[in-house]
């Protein structure tokens, strides 16, 4: 297995340390960036392990990487937001069209945007890369770059949370406990949500839940999705009015709609399976609605602020780091499920948090 996943990296990804490119000057709206921290999401090793998501086909070398982090260390000619020496978090979605969809402020459904590590776009898994200046939001004082690269993900759980309409007093069920999960706990209490529970097959995950605040938490072993429903409903001592599901499993999405209240909310936010087979009439007859979303849009400045105030920590969702040259040892450990977030460090200079 080892010798099969490091002959793909080496086929499909490269990474500065295997492959030395060019280090082009930034575009006129474009800032360089020295690379500081860069998360791996379970989508780069998905890429990495099978050389395509969905329709998004790897066809040439590819560099991995959407999580990051970094330091402006040149501007282009008519950047006006940043200056060299500004330390930014980096949203990866650029639109590359002022569409329909980016005036109604949905950018992230326009068909043309650049996604970093999407094929065919590069991500940022590199020691310098270019970003359009617009999509780099600078750090406060406060807010470490490390942080900076978990606002991605963290914004990720806010959109899911804008979408159910998680608010003061709302109950909130989370299906999955790996980082999606945790920082929708996170954001989810930070919204005022009165009571979390937090559901997983892993119990050392659901241990990590607790300590990130969920008021309950609820190991899955092999009931069906009535049964666990119906645990949800005793433990919570009542129907969660939204319930927000992040494995995109078959079963925990049924188990999403039996648990649901009455007129209640359901987001999907896993991806699984384009076809899955759902109890949808049930879903229809209590009018829960269920919501689909789209990686995120407007969400940078609310994570930043959430960051600065301490409103949320997500500090401890990072369980290992690696340097750069072991980019390849990181992606094994995330592949087999070990720890929660693993953040890769492209600073040589700088492998601090």
């Amino acid at each position: 297995m080892h010798e099969e996943s490091d002959k793909k990296l080496q086929e499909l990804f490269k990474v500065t340390q295997q492959e030395n490119y060019p280090i082009h000057e930034p575009g006129p709206n474009e800032v360089m960036l020295r690379m500081h921290s860069v998360g791996i999401c379970g989508s780069d090793v998905h890429y990495w392990k099978h050389g395509r998501i969905g329709d998004f086909v790897v066809k040439k070398p590819m560099v991995l990487g959407h999580e990051a982090s970094g330091t402006v260390v040149k501007v282009g000619a008519l950047v006006k937001n940043l200056l060299p020496g500004d330390r930014v978090a980096i949203e990866p979605g650029v639109p590359r069209d002022v569409d329909e969809f980016c005036k109604i402020g949905k950018y992230n459904l326009s068909p043309t945007i650049f996604f970093c590590a999407t094929p065919p776009d590069d991500g940022n898994l590199c020691r310098f890369y270019n970003h359009n200046a617009d999509f780099c939001y600078k750090l406060p004082h406060n807010v470490t770059l490390e942080e900076g690269a978990l606002v991605e993900p963290l914004s990720v759980g806010i959109y899911a949370c804008r979408r159910g309409g998680v608010t003061l007093g709302s109950k909130v069920l989370v299906c999955g406990a790996g980082p999606i999960g945790m920082v929708t706990l996170l954001v989810a209490k930070a919204m005022g949500a009165s009571k979390v529970i937090v559901t997983d097959v892993n119990g050392s995950r659901l241990e990590k839940a607790k300590e990130c605040g969920a008021t309950l938490t609820l190991q899955i072993n092999k009931e069906s999705p009535q049964e666990i429903s119906s645990k949800i409903e005793s433990l919570l001592k009542q129907k969660p009015d939204i319930t927000i599901e992040c494995t995109g499993v078959e079963s925990s999405i049924q188990t999403g709609i039996y648990a649901t209240r009455s007129g209640g909310t359901l987001v999907l936010v896993g991806l699984g399976k384009d076809m899955v087979t759902v109890p949808l009439v049930h879903a229809a007859l209590r009018e829960v609605d269920i919501r689909g979303v789209f990686r995120y849009c407007n969400t940078w400045p609310m994570a930043i602020s959430m960051l600065s105030s301490k409103l949320v920590n997500v500090k401890p969702l990072v369980t290992h780091r690696f340097p750069l040259e072991k980019a390849l040892e990181a992606f094994e450990l995330t592949s087999k499920g070990t720890g929660l977030k693993v953040m890769i460090k492209c600073d040589p200079d700088d492998q601090n948090p």
